[in-house]
């Protein structure tokens, strides 16, 4: 497909022509609140109008260097050339006749990129999907289906989303849980790997996490066992070395499913297409949304064939799923990443980070641990007196980065770490810059 060349360059600087929010944001976010429900929170109080490479504009004219991708979904950039021309010629052509019922050549095509990408092992099958949290819905379905057992796992810190089932998979409390109870049944919750704070070899926490799995659930009750190799919104924690590895042997060795969930760790985001591929794992099924499609509403459900066609015929599906504009999308995001070589940039943005945090932490005794990969990396932020996570600490440096124009997230299930996901698209000195507005923010704060 041609690459058309943008209509207008979005210059690739900070620029903040009024405080946030401005004038315009201001008369917006009173028009939100008049009609959006409070539970819908903003993290940054400001409007976009235009998107490119490492900034967002906002309604005031002022541009954000843009450090957290609209949570790893554009890591193409926000306007990515081949997902625009993709998008515009598939709109052109028709918008929705619904896969179920007359179906399109772009559904295929994304299933048939997704069994050459996916660490999944022999034949694959796929099915579309809308949103991060109905891929997870969806796969614990297809795993009950296809074993006739009903028990799912979940780890300690774990995030699938915010619908009732995968609620009752994710471990923070607010504000993804609290009050909306009860949950779905036959979920339950094991302890992952988090080497800062439990010093376990990753041999030695699988085995903790095993004996849990064996004692309180049972693998004969077991349909599967669900993760994020590395875990998001609970703080972006790198199992240690070989955790991974042997909680899929044991899976295999005990008829269980292992799901992965690389909704935010995949396509390209970690420096691999997968971060299953660190370890050389190879999961049943595979849940992917967010990096998928550009910014395009899409997720999937990848595994293992004989798995998948598990399910009735009509028992996957909707309306929406599989949208031919969010495959067009999908098909411009990946051919995206393979030519412009976005799995290398994704190594090239980590060694940048790295090397800038880790120079910080030398002479900062709050910074607990620097991890992650790719262009999803986090520094974890605790009272160096203490060792206890500060989430006042946090919140006040990403709210100063913030007041400078620099989009800048927190996680961690403590609410102490603050997470980096630029888009593979940001020059290294936009990214330099933004690293530098957090770090003397950080320098700047005492509580």
């Amino acid at each position: 497909m041609p690459v058309a060349a943008p209509s207008s360059a979005l210059p690739q600087s900070r620029s903040l022509l009024t405080t946030l929010p401005g004038p315009r944001a201001q008369e917006l976010l009173e028009r939100q609140r008049q009609v959006v429900p409070a539970g819908v929170a903003s993290t940054m109080p400001t409007f976009a109008v235009r998107a490119e490479g490492g900034i967002v504009e906002d309604v005031d004219g002022n541009r954000l260097i843009d450090l957290g991708s609209g949570i790893a979904v554009t890591s193409v950039g926000a306007s990515a050339p081949r997902v625009v021309a993709g998008v515009q010629q598939q709109v052109e052509q028709f918008t929705h006749t619904c896969f179920m019922v007359t179906p399109y050549e772009g559904y295929v095509a994304v299933a048939e990129k997704l069994a050459d990408l996916t660490p999944v092992p022999g034949p694959q099958r796929t099915a579309l999907f809308n949103s991060g949290a109905e891929a997870v819905e969806n796969a614990v379905k297809v795993a009950r289906a296809y074993t006739g057992k009903q028990a799912i796992a979940a780890f300690d810190h774990a995030y699938h989303g915010r619908t009732s089932l995968t609620m009752a998979l994710t471990a923070k409390n607010k504000p993804y849980k609290n009050g909306f109870g009860p949950f779905s049944p036959e979920i339950y919750r094991v302890a992952g790997s988090y080497p800062l704070r439990d010093g376990l070899s990753g041999a030695e926490a699988a085995a903790r996490a095993i004996h849990q799995l064996d004692r309180q659930i049972g693998a004969n009750n077991l349909a599967a066992v669900i993760m994020e190799p590395i875990q998001g919104e609970g703080g972006f924690i790198v199992p240690a070395p070989g955790f991974l590895a042997e909680i899929t042997r044991w899976c295999r060795e005990n008829d269980v499913l292992f799901i992965a969930d690389e909704i935010q760790t995949g396509f390209a985001r970690t420096g691999q297409w997968f971060a299953s591929e660190f370890e050389d794992i190879q999961p049943d099924l595979i849940t992917t949304a967010k990096g998928i499609a550009g910014g395009m509403p899409l997720s999937a459900v990848t595994g293992r064939a004989e798995i998948m066609d598990a399910a009735l015929p009509g028992g996957l599906g909707g309306t929406y799923g599989g949208n031919p504009v969010a495959c067009a999308a999908a098909l411009g995001a990946i051919e995206t990443i393979m030519e412009d070589g976005l799995l290398g940039r994704a190594r090239e943005i980590e060694h940048v980070i790295v090397e800038h945090l880790t120079s910080v932490q030398r002479n900062d005794a709050r910074i607990a641990e620097v991890r992650g990969r790719g262009a999803m990396v986090a520094f974890e932020l605790i009272n160096p007196t203490t060792g206890a996570p500060d989430a006042a600490l946090t919140g006040a440096v990403a709210q100063a980065a913030r007041d400078q124009g620099v989009i800048t997230l927190t996680c961690g299930t403590d609410g102490n770490v603050i997470r980096l996901l630029p888009p593979l698209t940001i020059s290294n000195e936009l990214l330099r810059e933004g690293l530098t507005v957090i770090t003397d923010a950080l320098a700047a704060t005492t509580i």
